[in-house]
């Protein structure tokens, strides 16, 4: 039986669509008639309706129509769903005839072209005879028709030419052949559209009208086949829903057929036809959770209904196809837009598609596999008369025969047999050497091209495969994977089959799954074996005989044997269970490998694998000093059965000038590769460990660079035969090692204690990589000096180099200052200098390198003045790096190396005082601005945050022109000494010149401080501070107001005050004044008047005021009002004025004594 038995037909797979024939259009000679059928067809986007058009001649012969039966009584149906029934209606049988004819209105020859158009619309209904399907007429016209109504003429002959033609006036269209023609053909699509939808739902009813002349006795089938048909007309007119029900309704009936032998692959059949059905509606709809529950269903109900135990093979490849045309069905939703998960993807269908494929080359094996005389019957009893059966699922023998048992026993068995021989010739496995990869990356599974009308398993493995790749499945994909491969390896094709299985055993390997990676390394080694390709066969039959195989000892044993085999270049026996001729052909193969004399080296990487051997290298020591041998030791051990010896182990450095002091090299003869004496060097005994050790002596050269193990390389074989190179990178392990070592430290397993020669494999550890460091110092490298720093200070660090050398320090250096690779800002705000008598600036550098300081003897000392200066705070390392030359002999070789010694110290700068800057006026009072002439006091404050004593040398204020002392400025704070916290303080009396505006905002100048740390040292430098004062608001006011007193009063004595009102301004100014009397003194005096003050003159007025009460006493408050400036307020001139008074009480006869003494 051909496998495209089992495809569904493409009529079913399609999306229906209303069928309309399209006659009158010469589509070939008549430029606008073929304008016109590309504006039905070419380009059509999914918002147009769904039509299927087709151009057919106008005397075309459409099928006829049987009769009509008007009884079912003595009926018996033949079969369910006739092979051409979808067919027929989908491309056959038109919904509407349209006749396209070239007709204007005012056509000259109107009357010839109406009886001519008649006439074609008769001929096409003749061919229609018996068909319910509708016409219509579409007159082609040059024109642009006038709004209907308007042209008076077109609507009578348009009504004549619907009596002439016998149609209703809704079948008569009119085409203009305008620019706007595929607006126009759009229109024309509705209206057929309307039309067709208004055939298939008559049909529906003609199909629902048979119902009641149906009984469930002799008619079960036709109540599948009218379901069936509804659902179909249904979605012929796009009724989706309904159709869904009724396909629903026909799988219910089908199950509820009597199945036998002889009806059960009808029954099959017809259920897999409308399982698709609804599946795919269900999937349209949006509902694929619908979609896969119907498809279980199918499933659990069909998966037993085998048929004919000697054609089980059928059933098989019947549910490999349900699967894999589900598979299809979800694939193409996805496409569309629905999302899929991991748990719930094509990949599993496909996966069960190929189950039953494989399952089915099983059972035609069984099946089929019959004697050599067994001939093909004849005649065919597959053939038939017209080479197709008449209904779905009916065998060619017996078409038509709803019977239990057949009806000539003779004929089933030939069928049956024929049946059994197609089969024999399918080739399930067989696929071209067409390629294409999954993917960018190595992946080299490929998508298959099978032969013509072959459903083969690797096709349906491939597309899971994908599926499971791009739902991010690694397991399942490489679990079809070994599938594949195994398919191609019974199919012959080995090659394939080795690409396919060396990918998977990288992920088998990275996961541990050791059973799983022995059985696919056995079908690898086969292949290899059967190809002839030496270096693959090596490779596998290592990791065979190797701690991750699971094989058996006797097994083991063999493919070690057959390894020396081709090491000593002979011919392997052959792998057992392999196919005779390719074992054959295998073994000319090894012979022509064993003839050439070249091509015998081979390099394994065994990083990827894991062989019978194990290697760990390690340096003794993570770092090695240069005055001392760098000690190297390389730990290896054979997991196979029998001993093996190696004919050479090297080791490469990343500095290949070592490497000639890291090979152990040894002739060895073919004969003794597996002498067991574990005595030899060179040979590894199974479970045991060896040791071998290599010495070298580093260059100086390599100082402060890491020596790194690339590579190590052992060599199996001889010249004589094959040499076979392991090559492990780095300090060795492969595949296995990193988790063996993991599950080692983790194991709390007490390890048994082994005899003292004897190595523990567990508790070695790979060390790839040593540093050469510089030789240990014996100079000591000590530091003085009194921390923190402060700002802008020099700074001193003292630096005692002291000799324990037992001979000279040749070419001893310093380097000192700020060490590299700290902030930027750092290295600009430190300077450093050697020179005690300067001070550093932004020329100094931050590091002095290579400071020379000659030969030191042995005990001898030498100190040197680091002088630092940092302009900002913070936190600072210094390094202080001494290096000299030494020689020295190390294992009978003289070198000379430099050593150093580093000591580093984090520096604190702190600030030594905070200086703060207030004005005040001569009353101490705060002032946020001052004015011309009148004098105001400048405090400064300086708060000692110095852990040190600071010594203040001197102080000293530089005043713009914008500013001017009242008296000689001097120093206040010369010469003092402030601790820690500590605040000496100065004032000075200022006073503002005056200013071109009214008022302006002028500098003040600077304050220098002249200090130093209080030392012992004489050394210490002066470091001047300069403090930018504060810009000063200064004003111009109209008149001034100062007052002289005596400093203190005496209760009942006379206190005479003088106030002197001067006038500032070049105008007269008319100024009230009064007094405000006060409970503490009385006075005498004007107590208000008015007077006028001349430009730039000033005007006295004397008080006597009489003290009433001793203390601190306010004076009376002296008012002046300016007439002129009546912005200028009492309480700014009152600024100016003392408010407060000392009153001493009345004097006593003491107070002579006490003032005398």
């Amino acid at each position: 039986m051909s496998p495209t038995q089992w495809d569904l037909p493409p009529e079913l797979c399609c999306r229906p669509m209303a069928f309309v024939a399209l006659t009158g259009l010469d589509v070939i000679y008549n430029a606008v008639h073929r304008a016109i059928w590309d504006a039905f067809c070419a380009n059509r986007r999914a918002d147009r309706v769904p039509i299927s058009f087709k151009v057919l001649p106008g005397d075309h012969e459409y099928p006829k129509c049987r009769t009509k039966r008007t009884s079912y009584e003595w009926y018996i149906p033949k079969g369910i769903l006739k092979t051409g029934w979808m067919n027929k209606h989908l491309n056959l049988v038109p919904a509407l005839v349209v006749l396209f004819y070239e007709l204007d209105w005012d056509d000259a020859q109107w009357k010839e072209k109406q009886s001519e158009c008649a006439t074609k619309v008769e001929i096409v209904r003749t061919s229609l005879q018996g068909r319910n399907t509708k016409v219509a007429v579409v007159l082609i016209q040059k024109k642009t028709p006038l709004p209907p109504g308007e042209d008076v003429v077109a609507s009578e002959r348009a009504a004549a030419l619907c009596n002439a033609c016998d149609l209703s006036g809704k079948s008569l269209f009119v085409l203009p052949h305008t620019d706007h023609l595929v607006g126009y053909i759009i229109r024309l699509e509705n209206a057929f559209y309307e039309h067709a939808q208004t055939y298939y739902y008559n049909e529906i009813r003609r199909v629902k009208s048979h119902k009641e002349f149906l009984n469930k006795t002799t008619h079960q089938l036709l109540f599948v086949r009218h379901q069936f048909k509804t659902g179909f007309f249904s979605e012929l007119k796009q009724d989706t829903q309904n159709a869904l029900k009724h396909y629903r309704t026909a799988y219910s009936l089908v199950h509820e057929l009597r199945a036998h032998e002889t009806n059960m692959l009808e029954i099959k059949t017809l259920a897999g036809f409308i399982n698709y059905k609804i599946c795919r509606l269900c999937f349209q709809h949006n509902t694929p959770l619908d979609a896969i529950a119907q498809f279980r269903k199918h499933i659990d109900l069909c998966k037993k209904k085998i048929g004919s135990a000697e054609l089980a093979f059928e059933h098989t490849a019947w549910m490999s196809k349900q699967f894999q045309s589900f598979g299809d069905l979800f694939d193409e939703a996805i496409k569309l837009g629905l999302t899929a998960i991991q748990t719930q993807n094509p990949g599993f269908y496909y996966q069960q598609a190929a189950c039953y494929a494989q399952e089915r080359k099983q059972q035609a094996g069984q099946l089929c596999s019959h004697e050599p005389n067994v001939t093909y019957p004849t005649p065919d009893p597959l053939e038939t008369v017209t080479g197709a059966l008449d209904f779905y699922g009916q065998r060619a023998w017996r078409q038509g025969h709803q019977s239990i048992d057949p009806p000539d026993p003779e004929r089933e068995k030939q069928g049956i047999l024929a049946l059994q021989l197609k089969e024999k010739d399918v080739l399930h496995s067989q696929v071209c050497s067409q390629w294409s990869a999954f993917s960018t990356t190595s992946l080299p599974c490929t998508f298959y091209h099978l032969r013509i009308d072959k459903e083969l398993i690797i096709a349906l493995l491939s597309n899971a495969v994908a599926q499971f790749k791009k739902y991010k499945c690694p397991r399942m994909k490489s679990h079809l994977m070994v599938q594949m491969g195994e398919e191609y390896y019974h199919a012959k094709d080995y090659t394939k089959a080795l690409k396919l299985l060396d990918y998977v055993m990288c992920d088998y390997r990275t996961e541990r799954w050791w059973t799983l990676l022995t059985s696919i390394l056995c079908t690898a080694l086969k292949c290899s074996f059967l190809m002839g390709h030496v270096k693959d066969y090596i490779t596998y039959s290592m990791e065979l005989v190797g701690r991750a195989s699971t094989l058996r000892e006797d097994q083991k044993s063999r493919i070690e044997k057959n390894l020396i085999r081709v090491l000593m270049n002979e011919v392997p026996e052959s792998e057992p269970d392999c196919d005779p001729g390719s074992v054959k052909a295998a073994q000319v193969l090894w012979s022509d490998r064993v003839s050439l004399a070249g091509s015998n080296e081979f390099t394994v990487e065994v990083q990827d694998y894991v062989p019978f051997i194990q290697c760990k290298a390690k340096f003794l020591s993570p770092s090695f000093h240069v005055d001392e041998p760098v000690q190297l030791h390389v730990y290896l051990r054979a997991d196979c059965p029998h001993p093996v010896r190696f004919a050479k182990l090297c080791v490469s450095l990343s500095n290949q000038e070592y490497n000639q002091y890291c090979l152990v090299e040894e002739a060895c003869k073919g004969k003794d590769i597996l002498e067991a004496s574990s005595q030899e060097n060179m040979c590894l005994v199974p479970g045991k460990t060896r040791k071998y050790c290599f010495k070298f002596v580093a260059k100086t050269e390599d100082v402060g660079r890491k020596i790194e193990i690339t590579h190590v390389d052992l060599m199996l074989g001889s010249e004589n035969g094959r040499c076979v190179y392991l090559n492990w990178r780095g300090g060795g392990g492969d595949a296995a090692s990193a988790h063996e070592a993991l599950q080692a430290s983790r194991s709390f397993k007490r390890r048994t204690r082994l005899p003292e020669h004897h190595i523990d494999w567990d508790a070695v550890s790979i060390q790839a990589n040593t540093m050469i460091i510089s030789r240990v110092p014996r100079i000591s490298v000590q530091l003085q000096h009194e921390p923190p720093a402060l700002t802008n200070e020099m700074y001193c660090i003292t630096v005692t180099i002291q000799s324990d050398e037992d001979t000279v320090a040749k070419d001893v250096s310093l380097t000192a200052g700020l060490k590299p690779g700290q902030d930027a800002n750092l290295t600009q705000t430190t300077h450093v200098t050697l020179d005690s008598s300067e001070v550093c600036d932004d020329a100094h550098p931050a590091l002095l390198t290579d400071i020379s300081i000659g030969d030191l003897q042995p005990g001898q000392k030498i100190e040197k003045k680091l002088h630092i200066r940092c302009v900002s705070t913070g936190s600072r390392i210094f390094l202080f790096h001494v290096s000299y030359a030494m020689s020295t002999t190390v294992e009978g070789k003289e070198i000379t190396c430099r050593c150093h010694k580093d000591e580093t110290v984090t520096l604190e700068t702190v600030i030594p005082f905070e200086v703060a800057v207030k004005l005040v006026s001569t009353k101490f009072e705060h002032l946020d601005r001052v004015y011309v002439d009148v004098p105001f006091l400048l405090m400064m404050d300086i708060l000692s945050a110095s852990p040190w004593p600071v010594h203040l040398v001197s102080s000293e204020l530089q005043l713009t022109s914008n500013m001017a002392a009242v008296d000689q400025p001097q120093s206040q704070v010369e010469g003092v000494v402030l601790q820690t916290s500590e605040c000496a303080s100065e004032c000075f009396s200022l006073k503002c010149p005056p200013v071109q505006n009214g008022t302006s905002t002028v500098a003040a100048g600077q304050y220098l401080i002249s200090w130093k740390r209080k030392s012992a040292c004489p050394e210490t430098q002066v470091v001047k501070t300069t403090v930018t004062l504060p810009h000063v608001i200064v004003e111009t006011i109209p008149l001034y107001v100062h007052a002289e007193l005596p400093s203190f009063g005496r209760v009942r004595e006379s206190l005479p005050v003088w106030y002197h009102i001067e006038n500032r301004t070049g105008v007269v100014q008319d100024v009230d004044v009064s007094v405000e009397p006060s409970d503490a003194f009385m006075f005498s005096g004007l107590k208000q008047v008015r007077m006028r003050i001349l430009p730039g003159a000033e005007q006295d007025m004397v008080y006597n005021f009489y003290p009433l009460m001793a203390g601190y006493q306010n004076l009376p408050l002296l008012n002046i009002n300016l007439l002129r400036f009546p912005n200028v307020s009492s309480q700014l001139l009152r600024r100016f004025l003392p408010t407060r008074i000392f009153i001493k009480p009345q004097g006593r006869n003491g107070d002579a004594s006490i003032a005398a003494a």
